[in-house]
């Protein structure tokens, strides 16, 4: 039980820090499993139920901002009416693939390798964005300035995220820069965009699950997910304070080495 406990408090620790920033939550868990040899149908249905956790700690950060999206009385910028219909088509695109595609992407997509390849052409995506990007062009800062065409190609790009190792965070945030947001309005968005989209798989991945889980789950489910709400909240923090200083090229590099590493663990046959 002790041993059971250690590993729910680490992949606790895993999907809170990286769930949010542009290093793919999924694709290091999916890792991490494998390293401490928790797999099969139970660790699945855990590797979604902590994601509640991170979901958790973005709507305690953003509360605020959270209640305004359902205040009806107002319908301008990030507000009301007119947030939620940025929210939905920015998430409808990836409701759509992802319910299309889910058999596919689960049983094609849910591995080490293509976990690391994943990691890499992200990471290179990441260093040609910051690199290329005009410095000098004008951008929305706000997220009470974002437009209906900016959050379609932030759901457009969202897409990609289906493939473990992409990253929704870095998806999004990509997607929003290449589209003229900047970079921290761009990071917040992601996090909004990311409560619908990982509610609906959550819960839809949880109800097709149940059949997996016991009573006796109950203690280790519920540490991974207050130890991925408590990461969580720190790694939220620190990411924003963290892009008033750099730009996303270290997120970049770290994922092309984490690419590196995968696959020379797969060399070696400590993965498979």
């Amino acid at each position: 039980m002790l041993e059971e406990f250690l590993k729910a408090t680490i992949l606790g620790i895993v999907e809170g820090l990286t769930e949010f920033i542009p290093v793919s939550s999924t694709g290091h868990l999916i890792v991490f499993g494998h390293l401490l040899n928790f797999e099969g149908p139970r660790a699945a249905t855990f590797e979604v139920f902590i994601q509640l956790g991170a979901i958790l700690a973005v709507v305690v950060l953003y509360r605020e901002r959270f209640i305004q999206l359902f205040n009806f009385k107002r319908s301008d910028g990030f507000r009301g009416i007119s947030g939620l219909k940025l929210l939905a088509l920015t998430c409808i695109p990836a409701f759509i693939l992802g319910f299309l595609g889910r058999d596919f992407i689960k049983t094609s997509l849910f591995s080490p390798a293509t976990v690391a390849i994943g990691l890499g052409v992200g990471g290179i995506a990441l260093i040609l964005v910051e690199r290329l990007l005009p410095k000098s062009r004008v951008t929305k800062n706000g997220l009470d300035t974002l437009t209906w065409r900016e959050a379609l190609v932030v759901g457009l790009f969202q897409c990609l995220a289906l493939w473990p190792g992409m990253s929704r965070s870095a998806s999004t945030i990509v997607g929003g820069m290449l589209s003229g947001v900047e970079r921290k309005t761009a990071t917040e968005y992601s996090f909004f965009a990311a409560v619908p989209i990982m509610v609906a798989a959550t819960g839809y991945d949880l109800f097709k699950s149940l059949k997996h889980l016991e009573t006796g789950d109950i203690p280790t489910f519920g540490i991974g997910l207050v130890v991925a709400f408590i990461s969580a909240l720190f790694a939220i923090k620190f990411f924003i304070q963290l892009l008033s200083k750099i730009t996303l090229a270290p997120f970049g590099w770290y994922r092309i080495g984490a690419a590196l590493v995968i696959f020379g663990l797969i060399s070696i046959g400590v993965l498979r």
